[in-house]
């Protein structure tokens, strides 16, 4: 249930500036925080990125309010990241929570009756909540009745996000909405 030693915060690179404060890789032994952070602002920004991936996991259905099982499967698909790739999965993670988030959002205007559509920026951490949720989904819905397991799945989704591949789910998601951005603008 610990992250390993290997896995050395020490040399992980953060590129994108503006995700630098929301993606959090404290030393930490156990990725439960227990839910301390829930009653402060911009608490969850604190919360180390692998807890925050589980937390993803929790939805309604079959792993719905399985903590142990959710950090489970996110500890084990990193494994499988580190194996197939030979980096820190931590650094592979980042990566791919990088090249997932999206930079442009549009929003509904209503003036006078008219209602248009309007591209904005996205705050930084909802580009890491987005980004996160999107590998989390894809992993739940590749693994969803098929022989590929949800460890598999979300290594295989975060080794083809963190590359940039037009086939991962996440990076997907996030070029279909800064296309729509791009056209509201």
């Amino acid at each position: 249930m610990q992250l390993p030693e290997e896995w050395s915060r020490a040399e992980i690179i953060i590129n994108d500036a503006g995700l630098r404060g929301y993606i959090t890789l404290k030393p930490l032994t156990i990725p439960h925080s227990g839910g301390r952070h829930e009653h402060q602002r911009f608490g969850k920004s604190r919360l180390h990125i692998v807890e925050r991936l589980a937390n993803m996991f929790m939805r309604p259905g079959k792993n719905g309010g399985h903590k142990y099982r959710a950090i489970q499967i996110v500890l084990n698909a990193l494994h499988i990241v580190q194996l197939r790739t030979g980096e820190n999965p931590l650094q592979v993670l980042v990566r791919a929570i990088e090249n997932a988030a999206p930079r442009e959002d549009v929003t509904r205007v209503t003036y006078g009756g008219i209602t248009y559509f309007k591209a904005v920026d996205i705050s930084p951490q909802r580009r890491v909540d987005l980004a996160l949720r999107w590998l989390a989904e894809a992993a739940r819905s590749s693994s969803f009745r098929t022989i590929l397991s949800p460890e598999e799945a979300l290594a295989n989704e975060i080794i083809l996000a963190s590359v940039g591949d037009v086939r991962s789910y996440a990076v997907k998601k996030k070029n279909e909405q800064e296309r729509i951005a791009l056209a509201s603008r």
